[in-house]
């Protein structure tokens, strides 16, 4: 994880990691709180007690650290107590806390409409209109390979979206026809939206700065993100009267499996806009 030598404890919590799966990024993230709460011990986290673990919970929350931390620390030192240390029993103090429920902010169709013709170039009109017109994470949006267009069955692949899950998505014929328009513009080889380096795929940082940027030419005024496009996809959804079990949202439930028929069938939002998206905007 790191250049310096890496201690025995340290190396097996990171060996019970690698075979379960985790990724490099939830690694790094489940080695970063066992080691700060190491420093809050003082000493060697095998070992901690009870009272250390409720003592260091106790001084989480007075640091005023948000919930989502806490509950990313508590889930890492239950895996390294349980897993690691076979300690189960240590961790039965720990509780995660309540994360503050929050309405997500949804544009309107008007809205949406002038949000995507104001993208700043094909490029970026194509994968924030993927993001709205399929209701894809910012990460899948970017992790988009020109091999998962389907037009045969009007699907688009996500391949190893949230929870390391593959699925298929509606592909709109709006949204194909501006795909199409943007393959035929860059020609990207293997992603499709590729990164400033092409070997690379576009990164969420330069998503989220596109809806930024025609935000505000769009004359905007809410806080949005990327994701803001997915939560307007099933927002209005719904407002066609769509079966939720198709569109859910909501981590625990994921997308429900359904045949594809079903979801191809669905007719996309981006369908509803009353707008053209395609041979608008000169290539990136």
């Amino acid at each position: 994880m790191s250049d310096n030598p890496i201690s025995p404890l340290r190396q097996r919590l990171i060996d019970d990691m690698t075979a379960r799966r985790y990724g490099e990024k939830a690694q790094k993230a489940y080695v970063r709180h066992v080691r700060t709460f190491t420093a809050f011990l003082g000493r060697s986290p095998d070992t901690a007690t009870k009272e250390d673990l409720r003592g260091f919970q106790l001084h989480l929350a007075q640091q005023q650290i948000s919930a989502g931390s806490i509950n990313a620390a508590i889930t890492a030192l239950r895996f390294f107590f349980t897993v690691t240390l076979e300690r189960p029993e240590i961790v039965r103090p720990l509780r995660t806390v309540n994360k503050p429920r929050r309405t997500p902010v949804v544009l309107s169709q008007e809205e949406m409409a002038r949000l995507l013709e104001a993208a700043p170039s094909l490029k970026y009109k194509a994968a924030l209109s993927v993001a709205y017109g399929a209701g894809l994470r910012v990460s899948e949006v970017a992790n988009l390979k020109v091999s998962d267009i389907d037009s045969g069955r009007m699907m688009l692949r996500v391949e190893q979206g949230k929870g390391q899950r593959d699925r298929y998505v509606m592909l709109s014929p709006q949204l194909l026809e501006l795909l199409r328009d943007w393959w035929r513009a860059a020609r990207p080889p293997v992603w499709l939206f590729p990164g400033q380096n092409p070997i690379n795929p576009i990164t969420p940082r330069q998503l989220n700065r596109a809806v930024t940027v025609a935000k505000d030419l769009a004359g905007i005024s809410k806080r949005i993100s990327p994701h803001t496009l997915r939560h307007g996809f099933a927002t209005h959804l719904l407002e066609q009267g769509v079966d939720i079990r198709v569109i859910q949202l909501e981590p625990t439930a994921r997308y429900t499996r359904v045949a594809v028929s079903t979801v191809r069938d669905i007719k996309s939002p981006l369908e509803r806009l009353g707008v053209n998206l395609a041979r608008r905007s000169p290539p990136a």
